[in-house]
């Protein structure tokens, strides 16, 4: 424990916690003091003005990042006969109905994303309790439930990052590895922001962008000018 605080402390130095960091300026500055002995993911965080207990403030959306999550992403389709074979010729690691579901019922969920095909949402209805507070739950407004399976698994395992804001107003979500180059981390970043910005509800009012931070697994925290975000 000494150890880990030691260097989170050391990850911290010559940091101003108060100021809003250009992007190009924090992308390089946690991949600087990236330390972890794996490869660290990047993530976002946007604090927004919504109150998503409202339903006309709620915030949801997918986005493919033009470079991969960097991540390996295992996608379970929900589908019979031909689009069943569609799903796995795709790439989906697990491909079933019934007997899926019976899978997941009994706690085994061995994936990351779930896809559908609307007309087994009657079955996959049933596992509401199971997939919904792990947000795995097939929406078609995020394209997971679909009869074009093989491009939503195709963009699953390529890039695609579901968000959805949370209870305080906030949205997250990974945007790449600290091994990824720093171009490339800037435009993923963009990507996820602008489609955040994109999905402002109706409902919102005043200020929808509050605030911007990034991070990386081990490392700091970092205030980002929401300025810099736009596409440069």
């Amino acid at each position: 424990m000494a150890k880990l605080a030691k260097r989170v402390a050391k990850s911290r130095e010559g940091l101003d916690p108060d100021k809003n960091y250009a992007l190009a300026e924090a992308v390089k500055l946690l991949k600087e003091r990236a330390s972890a002995k794996f490869d660290e993911t990047i993530e976002v965080a946007m604090n927004l003005g919504v109150d998503p207990r409202h339903a006309d403030q709620m915030v949801r959306g997918v986005v493919n990042l033009p470079n991969g999550t960097g991540r390996t992403v295992r996608v379970a389709v929900f589908a019979r006969g031909a689009k069943a074979e569609e799903a796995t010729a795709a790439g989906a690691d697990i491909v079933g109905a019934e007997d899926l579901v019976d899978i997941v019922q009994k706690g085994e969920i061995n994936f990351d994303r779930c896809i559908a095909t609307p007309d087994m949402m009657p079955l996959v209805g049933r596992l509401g309790k199971v997939l919904g507070p792990r947000g795995m739950m097939p929406n078609p407004k995020v394209g997971t439930v679909t009869m074009d399976v093989a491009a939503a698994v195709k963009a699953s395992k390529g890039g695609a990052v579901e968000f959805r804001v949370e209870k305080a107003g906030i949205v997250h979500g990974g945007v790449g590895k600290v091994s990824f180059d720093a171009q490339a981390i800037e435009e993923n970043i963009r990507a996820f922001t602008d489609a955040v910005i994109k999905a402002k509800p109706a409902g919102a009012k005043g200020n929808y962008l509050k605030k911007v931070s990034l991070t990386s697994t081990m490392g700091p925290g970092l205030k980002i000018d929401p300025a810099t975000l736009a596409a440069g």
